[in-house]
Parts: structure tokens; C-alpha cells; sequence
């Protein structure tokens, strides 16, 4: 029979391991450090409005991640917001002349930025800048145009009292 002291150690190491292991599940999880980070490259893109899209957020081409949001910067020349992109290495033959656009997931969803490839030879590489950019759709501010819209119709002012004057 195994004595008292080899039991309690086993025990003591059965605890420090699954202590462990949680700890690094919960790192995993949660994203915040990756014990061996993939190689990427760094690619910018200038948009008008990002509606809330967050470092971190992912970024995809056709539905699957290719990399992340690396950092979001204000440009104090043209006060659009740039966005830095870790694309991931293995991703690297996609062209150029690729555009970039930041959509929903789903109604309420978080932002994401999608990138369209084009057909160009030449492949973004680091320090890339994507030229064609498509803004994000602010919800509010559809709704807010909407609501003023059908508010005009509504009082029957559309616009043609101006020009019967």
C-alpha cells in the first residue's frame, strides 16, 4: 500500500497540473496571448466610418478569417480612421488591388473587416496600404434618414411647395 505522503503528492501534483491547464485554456480563450503566435504581415486600409469596429475584430476574405485588426489610428491630415490588419503568412497571394469593406455580423452583430480580392499579379505584402475602401453602414443612421424621410412625407411637404413660389 502506497503510503500517506506518496498520496498527498500525487494529489498536490493532480492540482498544480489541472491549475495549469486552466490557466492556458483560459489565455486560449479568451485570445489575449498566443503561446506560439502565427506569422503575419501588417496591411493598412483608410476608411471614413468604422462604426465601432474594435482591434481584435476579425478579418476576412469570403467567410473565413485570414487575420485580425491589428490597431485603429486617426489620421490627423485627413481624420479618416486607418486600420492595421495582421494578415496571417500563409495568406499571402492575395492581390493588390483588393478592396476592403467593414460589415455587420448579422443585425447587431460586431463589425468585421472583409477584404474582396481583385485580380491583379502583384500581392499585398507588409506595409501594404488597401486603396479601395467601402465604409461601414451606421444603423442609426439609416434610421435617422428613414425617420426624417417619412416624416417630410408625412406633413405632405416634398419638397414641391418651394417650387410653386
Amino acid at each position: 500500500m502506497l503510503s500517506q505522503r506518496w498520496i498527498e503528492s500525487f494529489v498536490g501534483l493532480f492540482l498544480l497540473l489541472a491549475i495549469i491547464s486552466l490557466i492556458v485554456l483560459a489565455f486560449k480563450v479568451s485570445g489575449l496571448t498566443s503561446l506560439f503566435p502565427e506569422k503575419s504581415y501588417t496591411v493598412t486600409a483608410a476608411f471614413d466610418e468604422i462604426a465601432g469596429l474594435k482591434a481584435r475584430a476579425p478579418v476576412k476574405i469570403g467567410g473565413v478569417q485570414i487575420g485580425e485588426v491589428s490597431a485603429i489610428e486617426l489620421d490627423p491630415v485627413t481624420f479618416k480612421a486607418i486600420v492595421k490588419m495582421k494578415i496571417l503568412t500563409k495568406f499571402k497571394d492575395i492581390p493588390d488591388d483588393s478592396s476592403a469593406g467593414i460589415f455587420t455580423a448579422g443585425l447587431l452583430g460586431d463589425n468585421y473587416v472583409a477584404i474582396t480580392p481583385m485580380y491583379d499579379s502583384n500581392f499585398l505584402h507588409n506595409g501594404s496600404q488597401i486603396q479601395i475602401t467601402r465604409s461601414a453602414m451606421v444603423l442609426e443612421k439609416l434610421i435617422g434618414q428613414l425617420i426624417y424621410k417619412l416624416g417630410n412625407n408625412a406633413s405632405g411637404n416634398n419638397g414641391d411647395d418651394h417650387a410653386k413660389k
